[in-house]
This record gives C-alpha cells, structure tokens and sequence, in this order.
C-alpha cells in the first residue's frame, strides 16, 4: 500500500514537472529581432539633454544608434526590421515609481467598489447589491467557507458618510465570510463570519499600529485599522493558484497596454516574492518587476539573500516601512490638525504614526548599516519629520552619499523638509494623481485651501534640485501613467478645479518622473529609463506628442510597447 502511495505521488510530481516545463515551453517570449530600426518618427530620448531625435536602431536587447532616419537607415541590412512610424511618438518605457504588482488585476476576482470616476458606488446599499451579484453570479452557495472579497469603497463620497459595519454585511451573507478594502488600502471592514474566521473578538489584541474599532458598547463594528487590516488583507488575498492566474493576466495586459515596461510591487511579503520570482522566470509576466519587501516580513540578512537571485527581468529593491496611514482615511500624521476633524475626535486631531519614533529609529538605522536601501511611507508632515530624524540619525553612524532612501508619497512635504532630503540625499516619489481623485476633498474637508495647494508638491521639490518620481499606487487607482503626467501638469481635480497651480510641472519634467528619474531612484540609471545607446530597448509609441497637447495628456494613447526589443503589445492585434 505504502509503495503504491509513493508511486502516485512520484508520478503526480512527474505530471506537475511536465506541466511547467510544457508551460515555459509555450508561453517563453519569442526573441527580440537580432536587428531593428524604429524610423519618421519623434523620439523623446529622456537623455540629460531631453534630446529629440527621429530614428534609433536597436540590435538584440539594446539600443545600437540615436539619430537621424537617413542615418539609421545607413546601418541596417537585409535582415533588419523596419519600423516606419509615420510620425508617432517614442519614447522610453514607464517605470511604476511604486505600485502593488499585480493587484491591478484585483478586479477579475474583487467586487469593484469604488466611486466615482473610477466606478459608481454611492451608497452602502449599493456596496451590499455588488457584493450580492458576486455571491449569485460567481460563488456556489454550497461553498460556504469561501471568502468574499470587495476592494474600493470610499466613505467620504458615499451617501451615509461613514463606513459600512458587520450587520451591513451580515445582510449581504452570513454564511460567507466577507471582507471590503477601503480605496487607501489602509482600512477594511469585515462580517461576523469574517471576524470569527479571523479569530478576532472583543478581547482580541490588534496588532501592533491598528485597531479593531468597537462601538459605544464596546461591541466590534467589523472595521478594521491599518495593520489590523493588512493582517486581514494577507488572508483573503491568499488566492488559489486559478485566481491568482487570472489576476496576472488581467494585470500583464493592463500593464502592457499603458506602456509599463517596468512593474513594482512595493510591499512584498515572502510569499508574492517567491511567486512572482517564479512566474518572471517562466516568462509568464512579460516585463520587468522590481519588489520591495515589507521590513515587517523581512529582516536585513533576509533581504541581503533575496538580492543575489536576480535578472535583468527581476530585482529586489528597498525595504518597505509604512510610517503613517492616508490623509484621506484620516490616519497621516500631521503637524497641525485636519481641516475637518473626524466624528468624534477633538479639534486637535493629527492623526497618528505608526511606527513609535524609537523604534523607527532602530529599524531604519539598521537597514541604514547594513547598506540597504528604504523606502519610507509617509504622507503626513508630522511623519515626514520622524522619517527624515530617523535617517539623519542613521546617517550620523554612518554616512552614505547615495543611499537614496525614498520617502514614498511625501504627500504634505513642506518646503524645509524638502530642503532636509536634499541635505540628506532623500528623494520623494510623489503620488502626483491625488490632484484629480481626492484634490476637492482635501481641499474642503481633510487639508483646507492653503496645505491642499501644496500636496505633492513636485514643482517646489524640482526648484531645490530634488530629484523625484511620480506615482500611481495600484490598485489604489488604475495603472493610467498618461493620467498620472496629466495630473502632474495640470492639477486638476475631478471636479475640474485647480489644485496647487503653483505645484504645477512641465510635460518633460512629468514624463522624465515616469522614466529616467524613476529608473535613478532604484539605482538602474545605467539600463533603462532613457533612449541612448547601450541601453536596454525598453520603448513605447504614442499616437500623440505628449509635449504638444499638454491639456489632453490623459487622453494619449500607447500604441506598441516593447521590452528589451522585444513587442509585448500592440494595439492593432
């Protein structure tokens, strides 16, 4: 009995062998061309000097020649490729500055919840009849167990004006245990079969900077704060491999078709590591991923293991340390209270941080000495300020020039601490796009008129010399770079007021925050990120010169997008 067991599960093993091999057998990307040459056309090179061009030749993986279409032309052969581009626009690939790879693909297995513009969500009735449609449409009632999962609700736009609570779900389903995200990402709230399949009750502890918020009576409302959230979050998205197929798919082709040629995944718990190291090395994500491990999940020995695996197609960069929450989940740590307090709190609210400043202190000295690169999550002015002590002090036992620590969102920056970060080698990665999805109410109910015109503040960042990147943070809002540059430039918010005008950047600067100062950031400078000789070919062609039609950025189209030569997308297939 025992041989036979063996033997079934020797073949079993057998079977999933052939399985991948077969796998990366038909799906391995085909080859760039040994030779190809990209003509008549407008080349934004993103090189120091912005240099425009209209021609390149690109041999295997990298870029061979700059220059003019006479030229290019010059140097091909029979056997090269000609791209004839009819005077669309090329450009180098968009780097995601920071973002949660590949949970943009989140809604082939989520309840879309979010509000406008992005969805249509208004109301908690309307949360319960999405969360209803999925369980009828998609879920086998004879699955009980099975997690319900909604991502993108957003309080402060629905009718109610507060969160749902555990009997609002319950309503939806008591046998399903459900769990609905908040657009931060910060919050969640679960049912009553969430919160006993969590184990948590009344006498349960939260974890360390989060809360499970009780009632009057001190009787849970199923809302769950920041880590106590993400602890939730870590077991509903532990999707099964079909899911987890279906989300990268929807992710790869959302990713291609913007014209990301480089994908993050900036709060990787060991398990996303190991699978999407996996999943690059089979060829099943068809463009480059750097990850950033959560500081929670990894220690610095850890992280010095998990960089010496690495590609041109996968690397490991900072460390992930979430200081504070969101301005708009009223959890960023500010110096001076919200606008509109929160109902009740007193009128001194700021907020809170996250991570207590001595022991922020410790953890970032570490990784400081160990030589590893940070990446600091910090919204609030007043956690900006533990952010940048905690790093002086680290720099004091051990200078380093060009750690280039990155203060992720950096979203209340004042001008002295932008000035700290240049002394301090620091450089911000703005979440630039907050001007169009959250600019009206930080501007009447979180920030008020004056620190609303400031946040993101790109424009007094790029006076100092800061260098800089901008962001979009999905699927905290969708992988849109076009929207991201647009919202840079323009600071306009969905209800198509200005928002900072004075915070205002170029087109060229906007685009040089997706590109080359994104590539700077993480230390890859020298391979991607700009058209010049030597460097890999990652490119994109828009049908439309984003310096031309600065009000219309968003409305740009990517028509082709290539990794290292080769194309992973184009428009007309």
């Amino acid at each position: 009995m025992l041989k036979n067991i063996i033997k079934i599960i020797l073949l079993l093993c057998l079977l999933l062998l052939l399985s991948l091999i077969l796998t990366w057998w038909f799906l391995s990307p085909s080859p760039a061309p040994a030779s190809q040459a990209f003509i008549n056309t407008t080349v934004l090179t993103m090189d120091a000097s912005n240099t425009q061009v209209e021609a390149i030749l690109v041999r295997d993986n990298k870029i061979a020649f700059v220059g003019s279409t006479q030229t290019v032309m010059s140097q091909t052969d029979e056997q090269t490729v000609i791209h004839d581009l009819q005077g669309n626009v090329l450009m180098p690939g968009i780097i995601d500055a920071h973002g949660h790879f590949p949970g943009d693909g989140i809604y082939a297995v989520a309840v879309n919840l979010n509000p406008p513009p992005i969805s249509t969500v208004t109301s908690i009735s309307h949360i319960q009849q999405r969360l209803k449609e999925k369980i009828t449409s998609q879920y086998n009632p004879k699955r009980a167990g099975q997690w319900i999962y909604g991502f993108g609700f957003d309080e402060t736009l629905l009718t109610e004006k507060r969160f749902p609570n555990r009997y609002e779900l319950d309503a939806v389903s008591t046998k399903h245990p459900i769990f609905i995200s908040h657009i931060s990402g910060h919050f969640g709230v679960v049912n009553s079969a969430g919160l006993e399949r969590l184990n948590i009750n009344e006498q349960s502890l939260a974890p360390e900077g989060g809360e499970f918020v009780k009632d009057d009576d001190g009787e849970l409302t199923g809302v769950l704060k920041e880590t106590a959230s993400t602890m939730a979050t870590e077991v509903v998205t532990n999707f099964s491999l079909y899911d987890s197929y279906h989300i990268s798919v929807a992710a790869n082709r959302h990713y291609v078709s913007h014209g990301v040629t480089t994908a993050q995944n900036g709060a990787a718990d060991p398990n996303i590591v190991t699978s999407l190291r996996l999943a690059s090395k089979l060829g099943l994500i068809p463009i480059r991923l750097q990850l950033w491990p959560t500081a929670t999940t990894s220690d610095a020995d850890r992280i010095a293991e998990l960089k010496r695996d690495q590609t041109d197609l996968f690397s490991i960069g900072a460390v992930k340390l979430i200081v504070d929450g969101s301005i708009q989940g009223y959890t960023g740590y500010l110096r001076d209270p919200y606008h509109v307090v929160p109902n009740g709190e007193d009128a001194n609210f700021v907020g809170h941080a996250l991570i207590p400043k001595q022991s922020l202190n410790e953890r970032v000295n570490e990784y400081h000495q160990r030589g590893i690169q940070m990446a600091l999550h910090g919204n609030g002015d007043a956690a900006i300020d533990d952010i940048l002590d905690a790093i002086d002090a680290a720099q004091k036992n051990k200078l380093n020039t060009d750690a280039r620590h990155i203060l992720v969102h950096a979203q209340m920056a004042r001008d002295d601490q932008l000035e700290r970060m240049k002394a301090l080698g620091v450089t911000p990665s703005f979440f630039s796009v907050h001007t169009y999805y959250w600019g009206d109410r930080h501007n009447d109910l979180f920030m008020g008129p004056e620190r609303a015109a400031r946040m993101s503040p790109a424009k007094s960042a790029q006076d100092l010399g800061l260098v800089y990147s901008i962001h979009l943070d999905s699927p905290v809002v969708p992988m849109q770079p076009m929207r991201l540059v647009w919202s840079a430039v323009n600071r306009i918010s969905s209800g198509d007021n200005v928002i900072g005008e004075n915070q205002r950047i170029s087109p060229i600067d906007a685009l040089r925050a997706t590109t080359i100062d994104a590539a700077w950031q993480i230390f890859q400078e020298d391979k991607i990120g700009s058209i010049e000789t030597g460097k890999l070919a990652d490119l994109i062609v828009l049908d439309q010169n984003p310096l031309l039609v600065p009000h219309d950025i968003d409305q740009i189209k990517v028509l082709r997008t290539y990794v290292g030569g080769r194309e992973v997308f184009n428009s007309e297939k």
